[in-house]
């Protein structure tokens, strides 16, 4: 994969303002806050797709969310305070119950982040009070986002 030129057609890009709380003591982001504005990402992602909020998405299809089991990324370049940059997220690799997710940050064109999160379609187990298991993500949410 290139560095410099995108490997993929992202289906959500954002632009995105890297803030003082994002940085550690030397002014660069500190590397656990690019996995929150992936997961960020991630988010917004299957609400643009489904259509709906994440709460309302949650209650609609009886899931209690989709935790992340793999999580990988691989630092390029810097990013600091007050950088502008462009968070992109590619649509899902849907497995069973499972989903893959990239992620990229760019600043000023350049990959600075490359990021990969597994999460899983995650209902209540109702043989256990309390409990959760996996389940097959639902067609209908696959098909929203082949469209």
């Amino acid at each position: 994969m290139s560095t410099d030129t995108p490997d993929f057609a992202a289906f959500l890009s954002r632009p995105y303002r890297i803030e003082w709380g994002h940085c550690d003591p030397a002014g660069i982001v500190y590397a656990p806050r690019f996995l929150e504005m992936f997961g960020e990402s991630t988010i917004m992602l299957f609400e643009k797709a489904l259509g709906v909020r994440k709460r309302d998405m949650l209650k609609a299809q009886g899931v209690i969310g989709f935790p992340m089991v793999d999580v990988s990324a691989r630092f390029l370049r810097p990013a600091a305070y007050s950088d502008e940059v462009l968070l992109e997220a590619e649509a899902p690799a849907f497995g069973n119950s499972s989903f893959t997710i990239r992620h990229r940050l760019l600043k000023d064109g350049a990959v600075c982040v490359e990021g990969t999160e597994k999460r899983v379609w995650t209902v209540r187990d109702t043989d256990r009070p309390g409990g959760m298991r996996a389940e097959r993500v639902p067609d209908a949410v696959r098909e929203m986002f082949a469209r």
